[in-house]
């Protein structure tokens, strides 16, 4: 085999390998409508060296422009749960790919060319603002002038778990359906687990880091979400090959509301899905605090119990009437798990089928999230 045609296999390999982990719904969903819409996209970043997070949250509102709520913004939640954000009002530099995953906004930039992806090196030395992103890229700088913080950063990702089982075509998060406007918002995760390898510049102090657990996800449509809740960890101690994402919320179901919760993690190359369709699953949230979760299908049941002493951060979601402070967010959560196998025969004398344990973990390094409202008492399922 020569070099060139080694190279060749090699990169054919690693482009098979990150299509096949790429998601459904990876693409721009707008149809340049000028319907009310909204799509926005989060990446985040784990680094357990230091205790900390970083989480990158973009959107574009209303993207045909001259509507009351047209435009962009790019918000971080960071380190010790501090925040960060920054408008970015001309949609027109803003762009995104319909068929992959690939968006960015440009802010201050003396470029006259029609916005799209850049090499990092060239969006480096000639965008003085903004961002770009891909499935294997994560770059950009804000400033907040009125609080003067400020953020670069640069990050390439490897991507390990996409939506699904390991070689096998990847799945919708919310089902079939989702590829119709009939639940909306739409909602899928991008990527379970990836590694990645950059560095941040946080008001001056620099971080460095090397395979961080990295995630993404993004959501999109004509009707905004009214209330919801959210727990995602793939740093868990002891465990490198583990990712959960659960969640649950009140969607638009052509004219009516529906409450419903799932519950999903990637473990050892095996994908343990608990969603309305194949699994009971129960829940029990607090106003802010403490996040219980069950779920139960014909194999498996699991349970998870996320809590938090900290008091969290608000940031800004896509609304009716434009952005606003309606989500409340930690990256420092605590969070247990534990999954079982349902095993045949006879019931135990509690009346419970008998299972194994066959996984419990913890970390401390949880996103936990409640959005929405009202949030005056505990919201328990059904």
């Amino acid at each position: 085999m020569t070099l060139l045609s080694a190279i060749g296999n090699f990169m054919s390999n690693s482009l098979s390998q990150l299509k096949t982990i790429e998601t459904p719904h990876s693409g721009y969903h707008w149809d340049g409508s000028s319907r009310r819409f909204f799509e926005g996209w989060y990446y985040r970043i784990t680094l357990p060296i230091h205790g900390q997070s970083f989480a990158f949250m973009y959107s574009i509102e209303d993207p045909r422009g001259g509507q009351p709520y047209s435009g962009g913004a790019a918000q971080i939640l960071g380190p010790k749960d501090s925040y960060l954000c920054r408008t970015l009002p001309d949609v027109n530099k803003f762009w995104a790919h319909r068929e992959s995953l690939g968006f960015g906004h440009w802010g201050k930039t003396d470029l006259q060319i029609k916005p799209d992806y850049l090499e990092p090196q060239v969006f480096d030395s000639l965008v003085e603002e903004g961002y770009q992103a891909t499935a294997t890229l994560n770059q950009g700088y804000l400033h907040d002038p009125g609080s003067r913080s400020r953020c670069f950063w640069q990050y390439e990702i490897q991507p390990i778990y996409g939506w699904g089982n390991s070689e096998q075509l990847q799945k919708s998060t919310a089902g079939m359906l989702s590829f119709l406007p009939v639940f909306e918002p739409g909602w899928q995760i991008l990527m379970a687990h990836g590694l990645a390898t950059g560095w941040i510049d946080w008001n001056g102090q620099r971080y460095e880091f090397k395979d961080a657990p990295a995630y993404s996800e993004k959501n999109w449509g004509g009707a905004f979400p009214q209330k919801w809740f959210w727990i995602n960890c793939n740093c868990f101690q002891g465990e490198k090959d583990l990712a959960l994402t659960a969640g649950g919320g009140k969607r638009g179901v052509l004219w009516w509301m529906e409450s419903v919760a799932m519950i999903c993690l990637h473990y050892r190359g095996k994908f343990y899905e608990f969603v309305p369709w194949n699994s009971q699953v129960s829940w029990n949230i607090e106003p802010w605090g403490s996040w219980k979760m069950q779920a139960r299908n014909s194999q498996f049941e699991v349970e998870l119990i996320g809590t938090t002493k900290t008091s969290g951060t608000y940031v800004r979601t896509p609304t009716e009437k434009g952005m606003a402070f309606c989500c409340r967010d930690t990256t420092h959560g605590e969070l247990r798990l534990q999954l079982r196998e349902l095993l045949g025969g006879n019931v135990e004398k509690n009346g419970k089928q008998r299972s194994k344990i066959i996984l419990e973990a913890q970390s401390s390094l949880s996103g936990l999230e409640v959005g929405g409202g009202p949030w005056d008492e505990v919201w328990r399922s059904n």
